[in-house]
């Protein structure tokens, strides 16, 4: 318990700094993050050498995870044209090889390549606007608020599972739970800065925050189940890798920016 908060301190603490610094020092903690978040990825799926095919996703996260814009007009890339570059490679290589490497191994990499690199582009785009770093803070705070309302509303309240079969720990109460503090949370936003955000959206915000971000925790917990791991990597000691510490991350950010409730 006692390393698990030394390292989820220092861990904190150094985010928070580049979180708050933006620019390239938090573009580049993401990028960096994203890369290490598709190594377990490709781990947990078996692909544990450095092949044609790894080295094609790798090529295409990064194409999807940096925030191209930062670099000005000169540099345009669209993301549709990346996942579909990518897929074309991808089912090449399954010809080539003869179909030594497979569609169902492609297909694997593709939807990492989509998972992953969408998912930590996002939380940088919602950092680059003149507010992003308002922006940013108060998606963090309701997942965090969402989890921890969830964990502390299912301890003492918890009775009914929520999916037993996929995560037997958690309950309905925990989750809706999780669901009023994260509404909360996004209230105080409110309060702070009414010019920015208005109570309805600071609702709605913290509703399909904390929905969305459970349903990632979910997908997470599914599929580690069906690989039979416990975590995904041991990059924090005591919290495991990057896709178990930012699974809701990777669904909440594109989800909010894709529905348009994120004001800018």
């Amino acid at each position: 318990m006692k390393q698990r908060i030394v390292t989820g301190v220092i861990a904190g603490l150094v985010f928070i700094t580049l979180l708050v610094l933006g620019g390239y020092w938090y573009a580049g903690l993401i990028v960096l993050l994203s890369i290490i978040g598709y190594r377990e990825y490709m781990r947990m799926n078996g692909f544990t050498k450095y092949k044609l095919t790894s080295f094609v996703g790798l090529v295409a996260l990064l194409l999807l995870s940096i925030p191209w814009e930062m670099f000005g007009d000169s540099i345009t890339i669209h993301s549709s044209a990346v996942i579909w570059l990518a897929m074309f490679v991808l089912l090449f290589i399954t010809v080539a090889s003869k179909n030594t490497i497979t569609i169902d191994q492609v297909s694997v990499i593709l939807l990492g390549i989509v998972y992953i690199g969408l998912g930590f582009y996002y939380m940088i785009a919602t950092r680059l606007p003149e507010h992003g770093l308002f922006w940013t803070i108060m998606v963090f705070v309701c997942i965090w608020a969402s989890d921890s309302g969830a964990y502390f509303v299912g301890s003492k309240l918890g009775k009914h599972p929520l999916w037993p079969q996929i995560s037997p720990n958690k309950s309905i109460e925990g989750a809706i739970g999780g669901i009023v503090i994260a509404m909360i949370a996004a209230l105080g936003f409110a309060w702070y800065a009414p010019e920015l955000l208005n109570l309805g959206t600071a609702l709605l915000l913290g509703f399909v925050i904390a929905v969305v971000g459970q349903i990632g925790d979910l997908i997470q917990s599914a599929y580690k189940r069906v690989k039979g791991i416990k975590d995904t990597g041991t990059l924090l000691p005591g919290h495991g890798g990057v896709l178990d510490r930012m699974d809701s991350w990777l669904i909440v950010f594109p989800f909010i920016h894709w529905i348009g409730i994120l004001p800018q």
